[in-house]
């Protein structure tokens, strides 16, 4: 294992000392100076609105897919793929289409392509095998289209207004909604915009996915991983709302104010990972892997029994 790592490093290595890897250097440069405004942008949102703060992170965790798969260096053999033209134009399409219509997540979404097209350039197909899950990651950083944010907006509000109303109803406090508001005793909990859950649900679908590139399950695992982001996303923005409405009435608006705005938000992603650890430990009780489930012996097997050649090692099949 450790001899194949240093061949993975090492082959990595002589394509950047290469004249191809100055290349493929040159051209990401121009890349990235080309989408410099867009990228700009994208640093704007992720720092000034919380539904994508985690977008710094997007990135990092995709050079962590990348070396997680470097074994698949080894097969890469550097050239000219003129296959990855396609992805160039599909990406310049995209864009050109992004600057007619004035859509800046299209403009920004193009970008996935060029850095795809230089990938299969210079690596071809062998070369996409190993970059596509950290490339499909890179989605994450971008923000959602307005109109799919503003469709959901209003939803999310409504349903993180009633259930969290309906479950403090049910701890026994008096709780009624009226509107987007939570009308508590003597507190009115507003659940505003930025409380809808959309942030932390775009997190843990971000989270889950990203999980999935770097762990050995079957298929149909990850497929339920990525979906239950979604449900866990929404129950765990309906416990922040709870928790904040029960602290409003037995320790006060300070107290609740302080956890609802600034503790519950680091505790999200670690509650993220703890049901992700949980999900995995049910899945892994419930669903067989198919290569366990080969290795089991079958009831209906004819037992072995020892033949009576010189040979004692032999078995045979019979009756018994």
């Amino acid at each position: 294992m450790e001899i194949r790592e240093r061949s993975a490093i090492g082959e990595a290595k002589s394509f950047f000392s290469s004249g191809k890897g100055a290349i493929f250097l040159a051209l990401l440069a121009c890349i990235f100076w080309s989408y410099w405004p867009s990228l700009a942008e994208l640093v704007h949102r992720w720092s000034n609105e919380n539904n994508y703060s985690h977008g710094y992170l997007v990135p990092v965790f995709s050079l962590f897919i990348l070396y997680t798969r470097k074994e698949k260096l080894r097969d890469i053999q550097s050239g000219l793929y003129w296959s990855g033209l396609a992805f160039f134009l599909m990406g310049t399409l995209l864009r050109t289409t992004a600057a007619y219509i004035y859509v800046d997540w299209l403009d920004a979404f193009s970008l996935l392509f060029y850095l795809a097209g230089l990938t299969a350039l210079l690596g071809g197909k062998k070369a996409m095998v190993w970059a596509w899950p950290a490339l499909a990651f890179l989605v994450f950083m971008i923000p959602l289209p307005y109109r799919l944010e503003t469709a959901l907006s209003l939803p999310l509000q409504r349903l993180a207004t009633q259930a969290s109303t309906y479950a403090l109803q049910t701890i026994g406090l008096p709780a009624l909604s009226e509107g987007n508001v939570i009308q508590l005793q003597d507190v009115r909990l507003g659940i505003l915009e930025a409380c809808n859950g959309l942030g932390m649900l775009v997190s843990f679908v971000a989270l889950y996915a990203g999980v999935t590139m770097i762990i050995d399950r079957p298929i149909l695992d990850k497929i339920i991983i990525v979906l239950s982001a979604i449900p866990l996303g929404l129950v765990a923005n309906i416990v922040r709302i709870t928790t904040t409405g029960i602290l409003h009435e037995t320790v006060g608006s300070a107290v609740a104010d302080f956890v609802f705005h600034d503790l519950a938000g680091w505790f999200m992603m670690p509650l993220a990972l703890v049901l992700l650890w949980v999900e995995l430990k049910m899945l892994g009780r419930l669903l067989v892997r198919p290569k366990e489930a080969l290795a089991m012996p079958s009831p209906l097997a004819k037992p072995a029994i020892i033949s009576k050649s010189k040979n004692p090692a032999k078995l045979v099949r019979g009756k018994v």
